[in-house]
């Protein structure tokens, strides 16, 4: 399986609450719902699409499934909704208990083992594992180099401070333009594969 994070981020890289105001307010953030002037049905959402097309399954941090899994199940009878509702999910954490996955085909993997846990998934036959969001997840990842493609909605605004999927540890890890794609919007989907053996 490949490990595909797929974000919209802003010019200066940040990722936190995309979809609305209460969405992530740590640090104080307080552009919660930036992407929406810049997203673009045909284009970026087009990009989403095709993602979760390519997915087996999907991967989430804690607050971003807890998010997802409050939004998709009444979402019902449309075929994106469907798909995610459907489809096998993994969502990280040591808070949740297995009562609390009450979003259809959710299995907990703890914090202590993810790496270990995604380390094999990846070795495994199948489709991709696609991470939606869930930015501390998402750093770990690439600081693991476990990450073989971002898919990065770049969306044109700065927002001066939040949070990010890079790694701050100073490690380099190299990766290479597939695919680029821009919306009337100014939106730049670029798709960015992990360079072998780098």
């Amino acid at each position: 399986m490949r490990i595909v994070i797929s974000e919209f981020i802003s010019i200066d890289g940040v990722v936190q609450a995309p979809g609305g105001p209460e969405e992530d307010t740590d640090g104080g953030f307080a552009h919660g719902g930036w992407t929406h002037p810049y997203f673009d049905p045909q284009v970026v959402g087009g990009a989403f699409d095709a993602a979760l097309e390519g997915a087996e399954a999907l991967l989430f941090g804690r607050r971003t499934w807890q998010n997802m899994a409050a939004a998709w199940p009444e979402r019902a009878g449309d075929p994106f909704a469907d798909r995610m509702n459907a489809i096998r999910k993994y969502v990280v954490s040591d808070s949740l208990a297995e009562s609390d996955l009450t979003w259809h085909n959710s299995t907990r993997i703890a914090v202590a083992e993810a790496v270990a846990e995604l380390r094999k998934l990846r070795e495994s036959e199948g489709g991709d594992l696609l991470v939606m969001g869930s930015p501390t997840l998402a750093r770990t990842l690439i600081a693991e180099g476990l990450a073989d493609e971002l898919r990065l909605m770049v969306m044109p605004v700065v927002l001066g401070g939040g949070k990010t999927i890079f790694p701050d540890g100073g490690g380099k890890f190299p990766f290479e333009l597939a695919s680029t794609q821009k919306a009337d919007t100014g939106t730049l989907v670029n798709v960015y594969r992990r360079v072998e053996g780098a």
